[in-house]
């Protein structure tokens, strides 16, 4: 990644943590009473996590990989952000949920984490619009992942985002599926999980990578892919006309003429 792209994006993200943990979107209140904040798919994909060592991908502050430690799962947490990183280990030492949190970013973990330490690698919703270079991802996770390990991730499907968010009664195409590699600058006051503030660090890099190209990837470094699925909802309200469900999801109204993947899920194992 370039300098300026990852120095711009992560005083965005160090910034974010702040908001983010006092914001309704996440409501840690909640989360400190019930200690899990997963949603269905990933708990019903990766099932019983119980002993078995995990690394979760750019993990914000934590929420997600102590629900996995709150599981019995031997978590280790990664973020690029220093900011997030301290939030992670706060809430650790708070809810006495033993994990282990590094501050990194994915292409050092090569040089950080021993070869072959982890049962399951993990990452989820809103993490590969923020990745430059897809195939030094893939790398990174086969380095971490043992033998028969597990990997999985659960995203927004870049077809998805080719739209505009803001659009309130149809679906109008914004931005471009292929892009072939090109970096978008964006410079946004406000972040999805927070409308009330606005941020000082407003400029940020991100990369749309099609369906073929994160398949692909993980293939090219061993990987068998186990499933691959594609959903028509979102984990978060994506567009102003999808509503939420009761399972925490946001779907398209019954009468919305069309429904696009707004959401995928791989499962992939290591030989």
């Amino acid at each position: 990644m370039k300098d300026e792209y990852f120095d711009a994006n992560r005083k965005n993200w160090d910034e974010r943590v702040g908001l983010h943990s006092k914001s309704d979107f996440y409501n840690v209140k909640k989360f400190k009473q019930t200690k899990n904040c997963l949603l269905r798919l990933e708990q019903k994909d990766l099932g019983d996590v119980s002993g078995k060592t995990l690394l979760h991908l750019m993990c914000h502050f934590g929420m997600d990989s102590l629900s996995w430690a709150n599981k019995g799962a031997i978590v280790t947490g990664v973020d690029f952000s220093g900011e997030a990183i301290k939030k992670a280990q706060s809430l650790s030492k708070e809810l006495d949920i033993l994990a282990t949190f590094i501050q990194s970013n994915i292409y050092a973990l090569t040089e950080k984490i021993p070869k072959n330490s982890f049962d399951i690698v993990f990452t989820s919703y809103g993490v590969l619009a923020w990745l430059p270079d897809l195939e030094g991802w893939a790398k990174a996770i086969t380095h971490c992942l043992k033998p028969g390990g597990t990997f999985y991730i659960i995203d927004g499907h870049p077809y998805g985002q080719i739209f505009d968010s803001k659009s309130k009664k149809e679906l109008k195409i914004k931005y471009s599926y292929f892009t072939g590699g090109k970096v978008e600058r964006f410079e946004d006051g406000y972040t999805y999980a927070c409308s009330e503030e606005v941020l000082e660090n407003q400029v940020n890099y991100q990369w749309t990578h099609p369906i073929c190209s994160i398949i692909n990837n993980l293939i090219d470094v061993g990987l068998r892919i186990e499933h691959f699925h594609e959903y028509p909802y979102s984990e978060f309200q994506a567009h102003p006309m999808l509503f939420k469900h009761e399972d925490g999801y946001y779907y398209f109204p019954p009468d919305f003429p069309i429904k696009t993947p707004l959401m995928f899920s791989i499962k992939a194992s290591k030989n």
